[in-house]
């Protein structure tokens, strides 16, 4: 698939001597949704803002669809749209008004069959002659995505989106989100809930400490990385763990009713038969087993803990 966005060599340093970026190298390919995973502090936000052309790079290179986002600055920023973390909206302005201007920005000629569709699908077209000042938080959210929107951008970019909005916003921001996919639009998100990036993205990049330690497509990391636990609860509670299991590396529940076997799921079962036959050799009785799978936050957990 063609990469829409091509970052080379990427790093920033600011003023204060922070290495916010070290030497990033990353493709975004075109239709794709690309979740951005990292603590608070890793770089997400300067990425995608140096993306944007909103930060500028100490060093390295930034291509949006072919345009280099410093010489060709007008070019890539209308290919983009920025739905930021912070409430930056004009409190007097209605919301028509504000969406309005922002689509102009770009040298868009007005389009309010467009506007009004986006209005509708945030739930704003009933506040559109609202002040901002009025609405709440999650109604200036949904703002910030329609203004980000308005200029019909083909690649959208949203930092940290659903952070502090209840429910409905979130499972109506993902439905427009799936939406705008399906008619080829890139998107790329920054998020806390790692759920969201479990059921939407495509690929999954974590950053840390200024750096892409990894980028792999969801269903690979969730098979290469993901570890698979055999719960077999017991027939009679074990006091301690024989010796004839130790090859097993077993975790005994705290009540002894549990024995938990860890394992990776590339290997699948092929251990498991011989696990069974030395807890019968043991004398060792189940009444029942189940296996669970670690999640993607296990595997993002896992993966920045490893980081110095």
């Amino acid at each position: 698939m063609q990469s829409v966005i091509s970052v080379s060599n990427l790093s920033k340093t600011y003023a204060s001597g922070l290495h916010a970026l070290k030497n990033i190298n990353l493709e975004i390919r075109s239709g794709e949704i690309f979740a951005l995973l990292g603590p608070n502090g890793a770089g997400k936000t300067t990425l995608i803002s140096t993306i944007c052309g909103i930060v500028n790079p100490t060093q390295g290179s930034v291509t949006v669809a072919g345009h280099d986002i410093i010489k060709d600055y007008r070019a890539t920023r209308s290919l983009i749209g920025l739905v930021p973390q912070e409430l930056t909206t004009d409190s007097f302005e209605t919301v028509w008004a504000t969406v309005s201007f922002s689509r102009g920005l770009f040298g868009k000629a007005p389009n309010p069959a467009h506007l009004e569709k986006i209005l509708r699908e945030l739930s704003l077209w009933a506040k559109k002659d609202s002040k901002i000042m009025t609405l709440s938080g999650g109604m200036k959210r949904r703002l910030l995505i329609a203004k980000a929107l308005s200029h019909e951008p083909r690649i959208l970019f949203l930092d940290e989106p659903t952070a502090g909005v209840d429910v409905e916003l979130r499972r109506d921001m993902w439905e427009l989100v799936r939406t705008l996919r399906s008619t080829g639009v890139t998107i790329i998100l920054t998020t806390h809930y790692i759920d969201e990036a479990e059921e939407m993205a495509d690929r999954i990049g974590v950053i840390s400490n200024g750096e892409i330690i990894l980028v792999e497509e969801k269903t690979a990391l969730m098979h290469k990385l993901g570890k698979k636990q055999l719960t077999l609860q017991l027939q009679h509670a074990l006091v301690s763990m024989p010796e004839s299991l130790a090859a097993y590396h077993l975790s005994l529940a705290s009540d002894g009713n549990e024995l938990i076997y860890t394992y990776d799921s590339q290997t699948e079962l092929t251990n498991i038969p011989g696990l069974l036959k030395a807890l019968n050799d043991a004398g060792i009785a189940f009444k029942d087993l189940h296996t669970t799978q670690s999640s993607l936050e296990d595997i993002f957990v896992n993966l920045v803990r490893k980081e110095p």
